[in-house]
């Protein structure tokens, strides 16, 4: 697999591909790193990721930004649109997005994306990664008791192709990030939000619930609902439920 401007790793055990690349030193260049498993992944808030070999891609890449910090909350939204436009060129016509980190599709979870940051020097090293489904989903549907898609269901999974076709599409949005902030994918990730207009019910870090109508993203990328006491931003949460509003 190549990937122009990108070093291509492989492992086929470890136990968070995160966690290997913000080990690193030393990145003269963005680093993919593919693991055939995964034993410690991890999702947002400290959740468990796992991946047992043959039934998901798993894989982080690593490379240094250069935008101010206050900015970089919105990267895991900027890696949805990336990956959600690589799947649905590859013909997973139904991906799409849930705030703030989820791909989804047809209404069920088809993976998640976690983005790590660490100071380096006048930069700093951001690390995506991603976990799809590629086999399995009435089997994950009912171990975790939700609806789960998988690849398989849309396409023929073909590992390589859809790994490079999601790397290429992420380098080139954090490009355009880099350029011009979050604004560059904000449009688009509003086009491919799930829950578009309908109403959400939000959990909050502190455990208090809010709802409303989705009504699109803030400028640095907090999720927008309109409530009886107005347009509310939402910075950290949880989408708990949806339905038509």
């Amino acid at each position: 697999m190549k990937i122009p401007g990108v070093e291509v790793r492989r492992v086929a055990r470890c136990g968070s591909t995160n966690s290997v690349l913000l080990q690193e030193r030393s990145l003269a260049t963005p680093v993919l790193l593919v693991a055939g498993e995964q034993t410690a992944g991890r999702g947002r808030r400290g959740r468990h990721w796992y991946s047992a070999p043959g039934a998901g891609l798993t894989f982080s890449l690593a490379r240094r930004i250069r935008r101010p910090a206050r900015e970089l909350a919105a990267l895991s939204l900027v890696a949805g649109v990336a990956a959600a436009r690589a799947l649905r060129a590859l013909g997973v016509a139904p991906a799409a997005l849930k705030w703030p980190n989820d791909l989804v599709a047809g209404g069920a979870k088809l993976g998640g994306i976690l983005v790590e940051t660490r100071a380096a020097g006048r930069e700093t090293l951001a690390v995506f990664g991603i976990g799809i489904n590629c086999h399995g989903a009435a089997d994950l549907s009912r171990r975790m008791r939700r609806p789960v898609a998988s690849l398989d269901q849309f396409i023929v999974p073909l590992e390589e192709e859809i790994i490079a076709a999601i790397a290429t599409s992420l380098m080139a949005a954090i490009d355009a990030f880099e350029a011009g902030g979050f604004e560059t994918a904000r449009t688009e990730w509003e086009s491919m939000h799930a829950h578009a207009g309908q109403r959400l019910k939000v959990r909050l870090a502190d455990g208090r619930s809010v709802t409303g109508i989705a009504a699109g993203l803030a400028e640095d990328g907090a999720l927008s609902l309109r409530t009886r006491g107005g347009l509310r931003a939402i910075r950290s949460g949880r989408v708990v439920s949806a339905r038509l509003a």
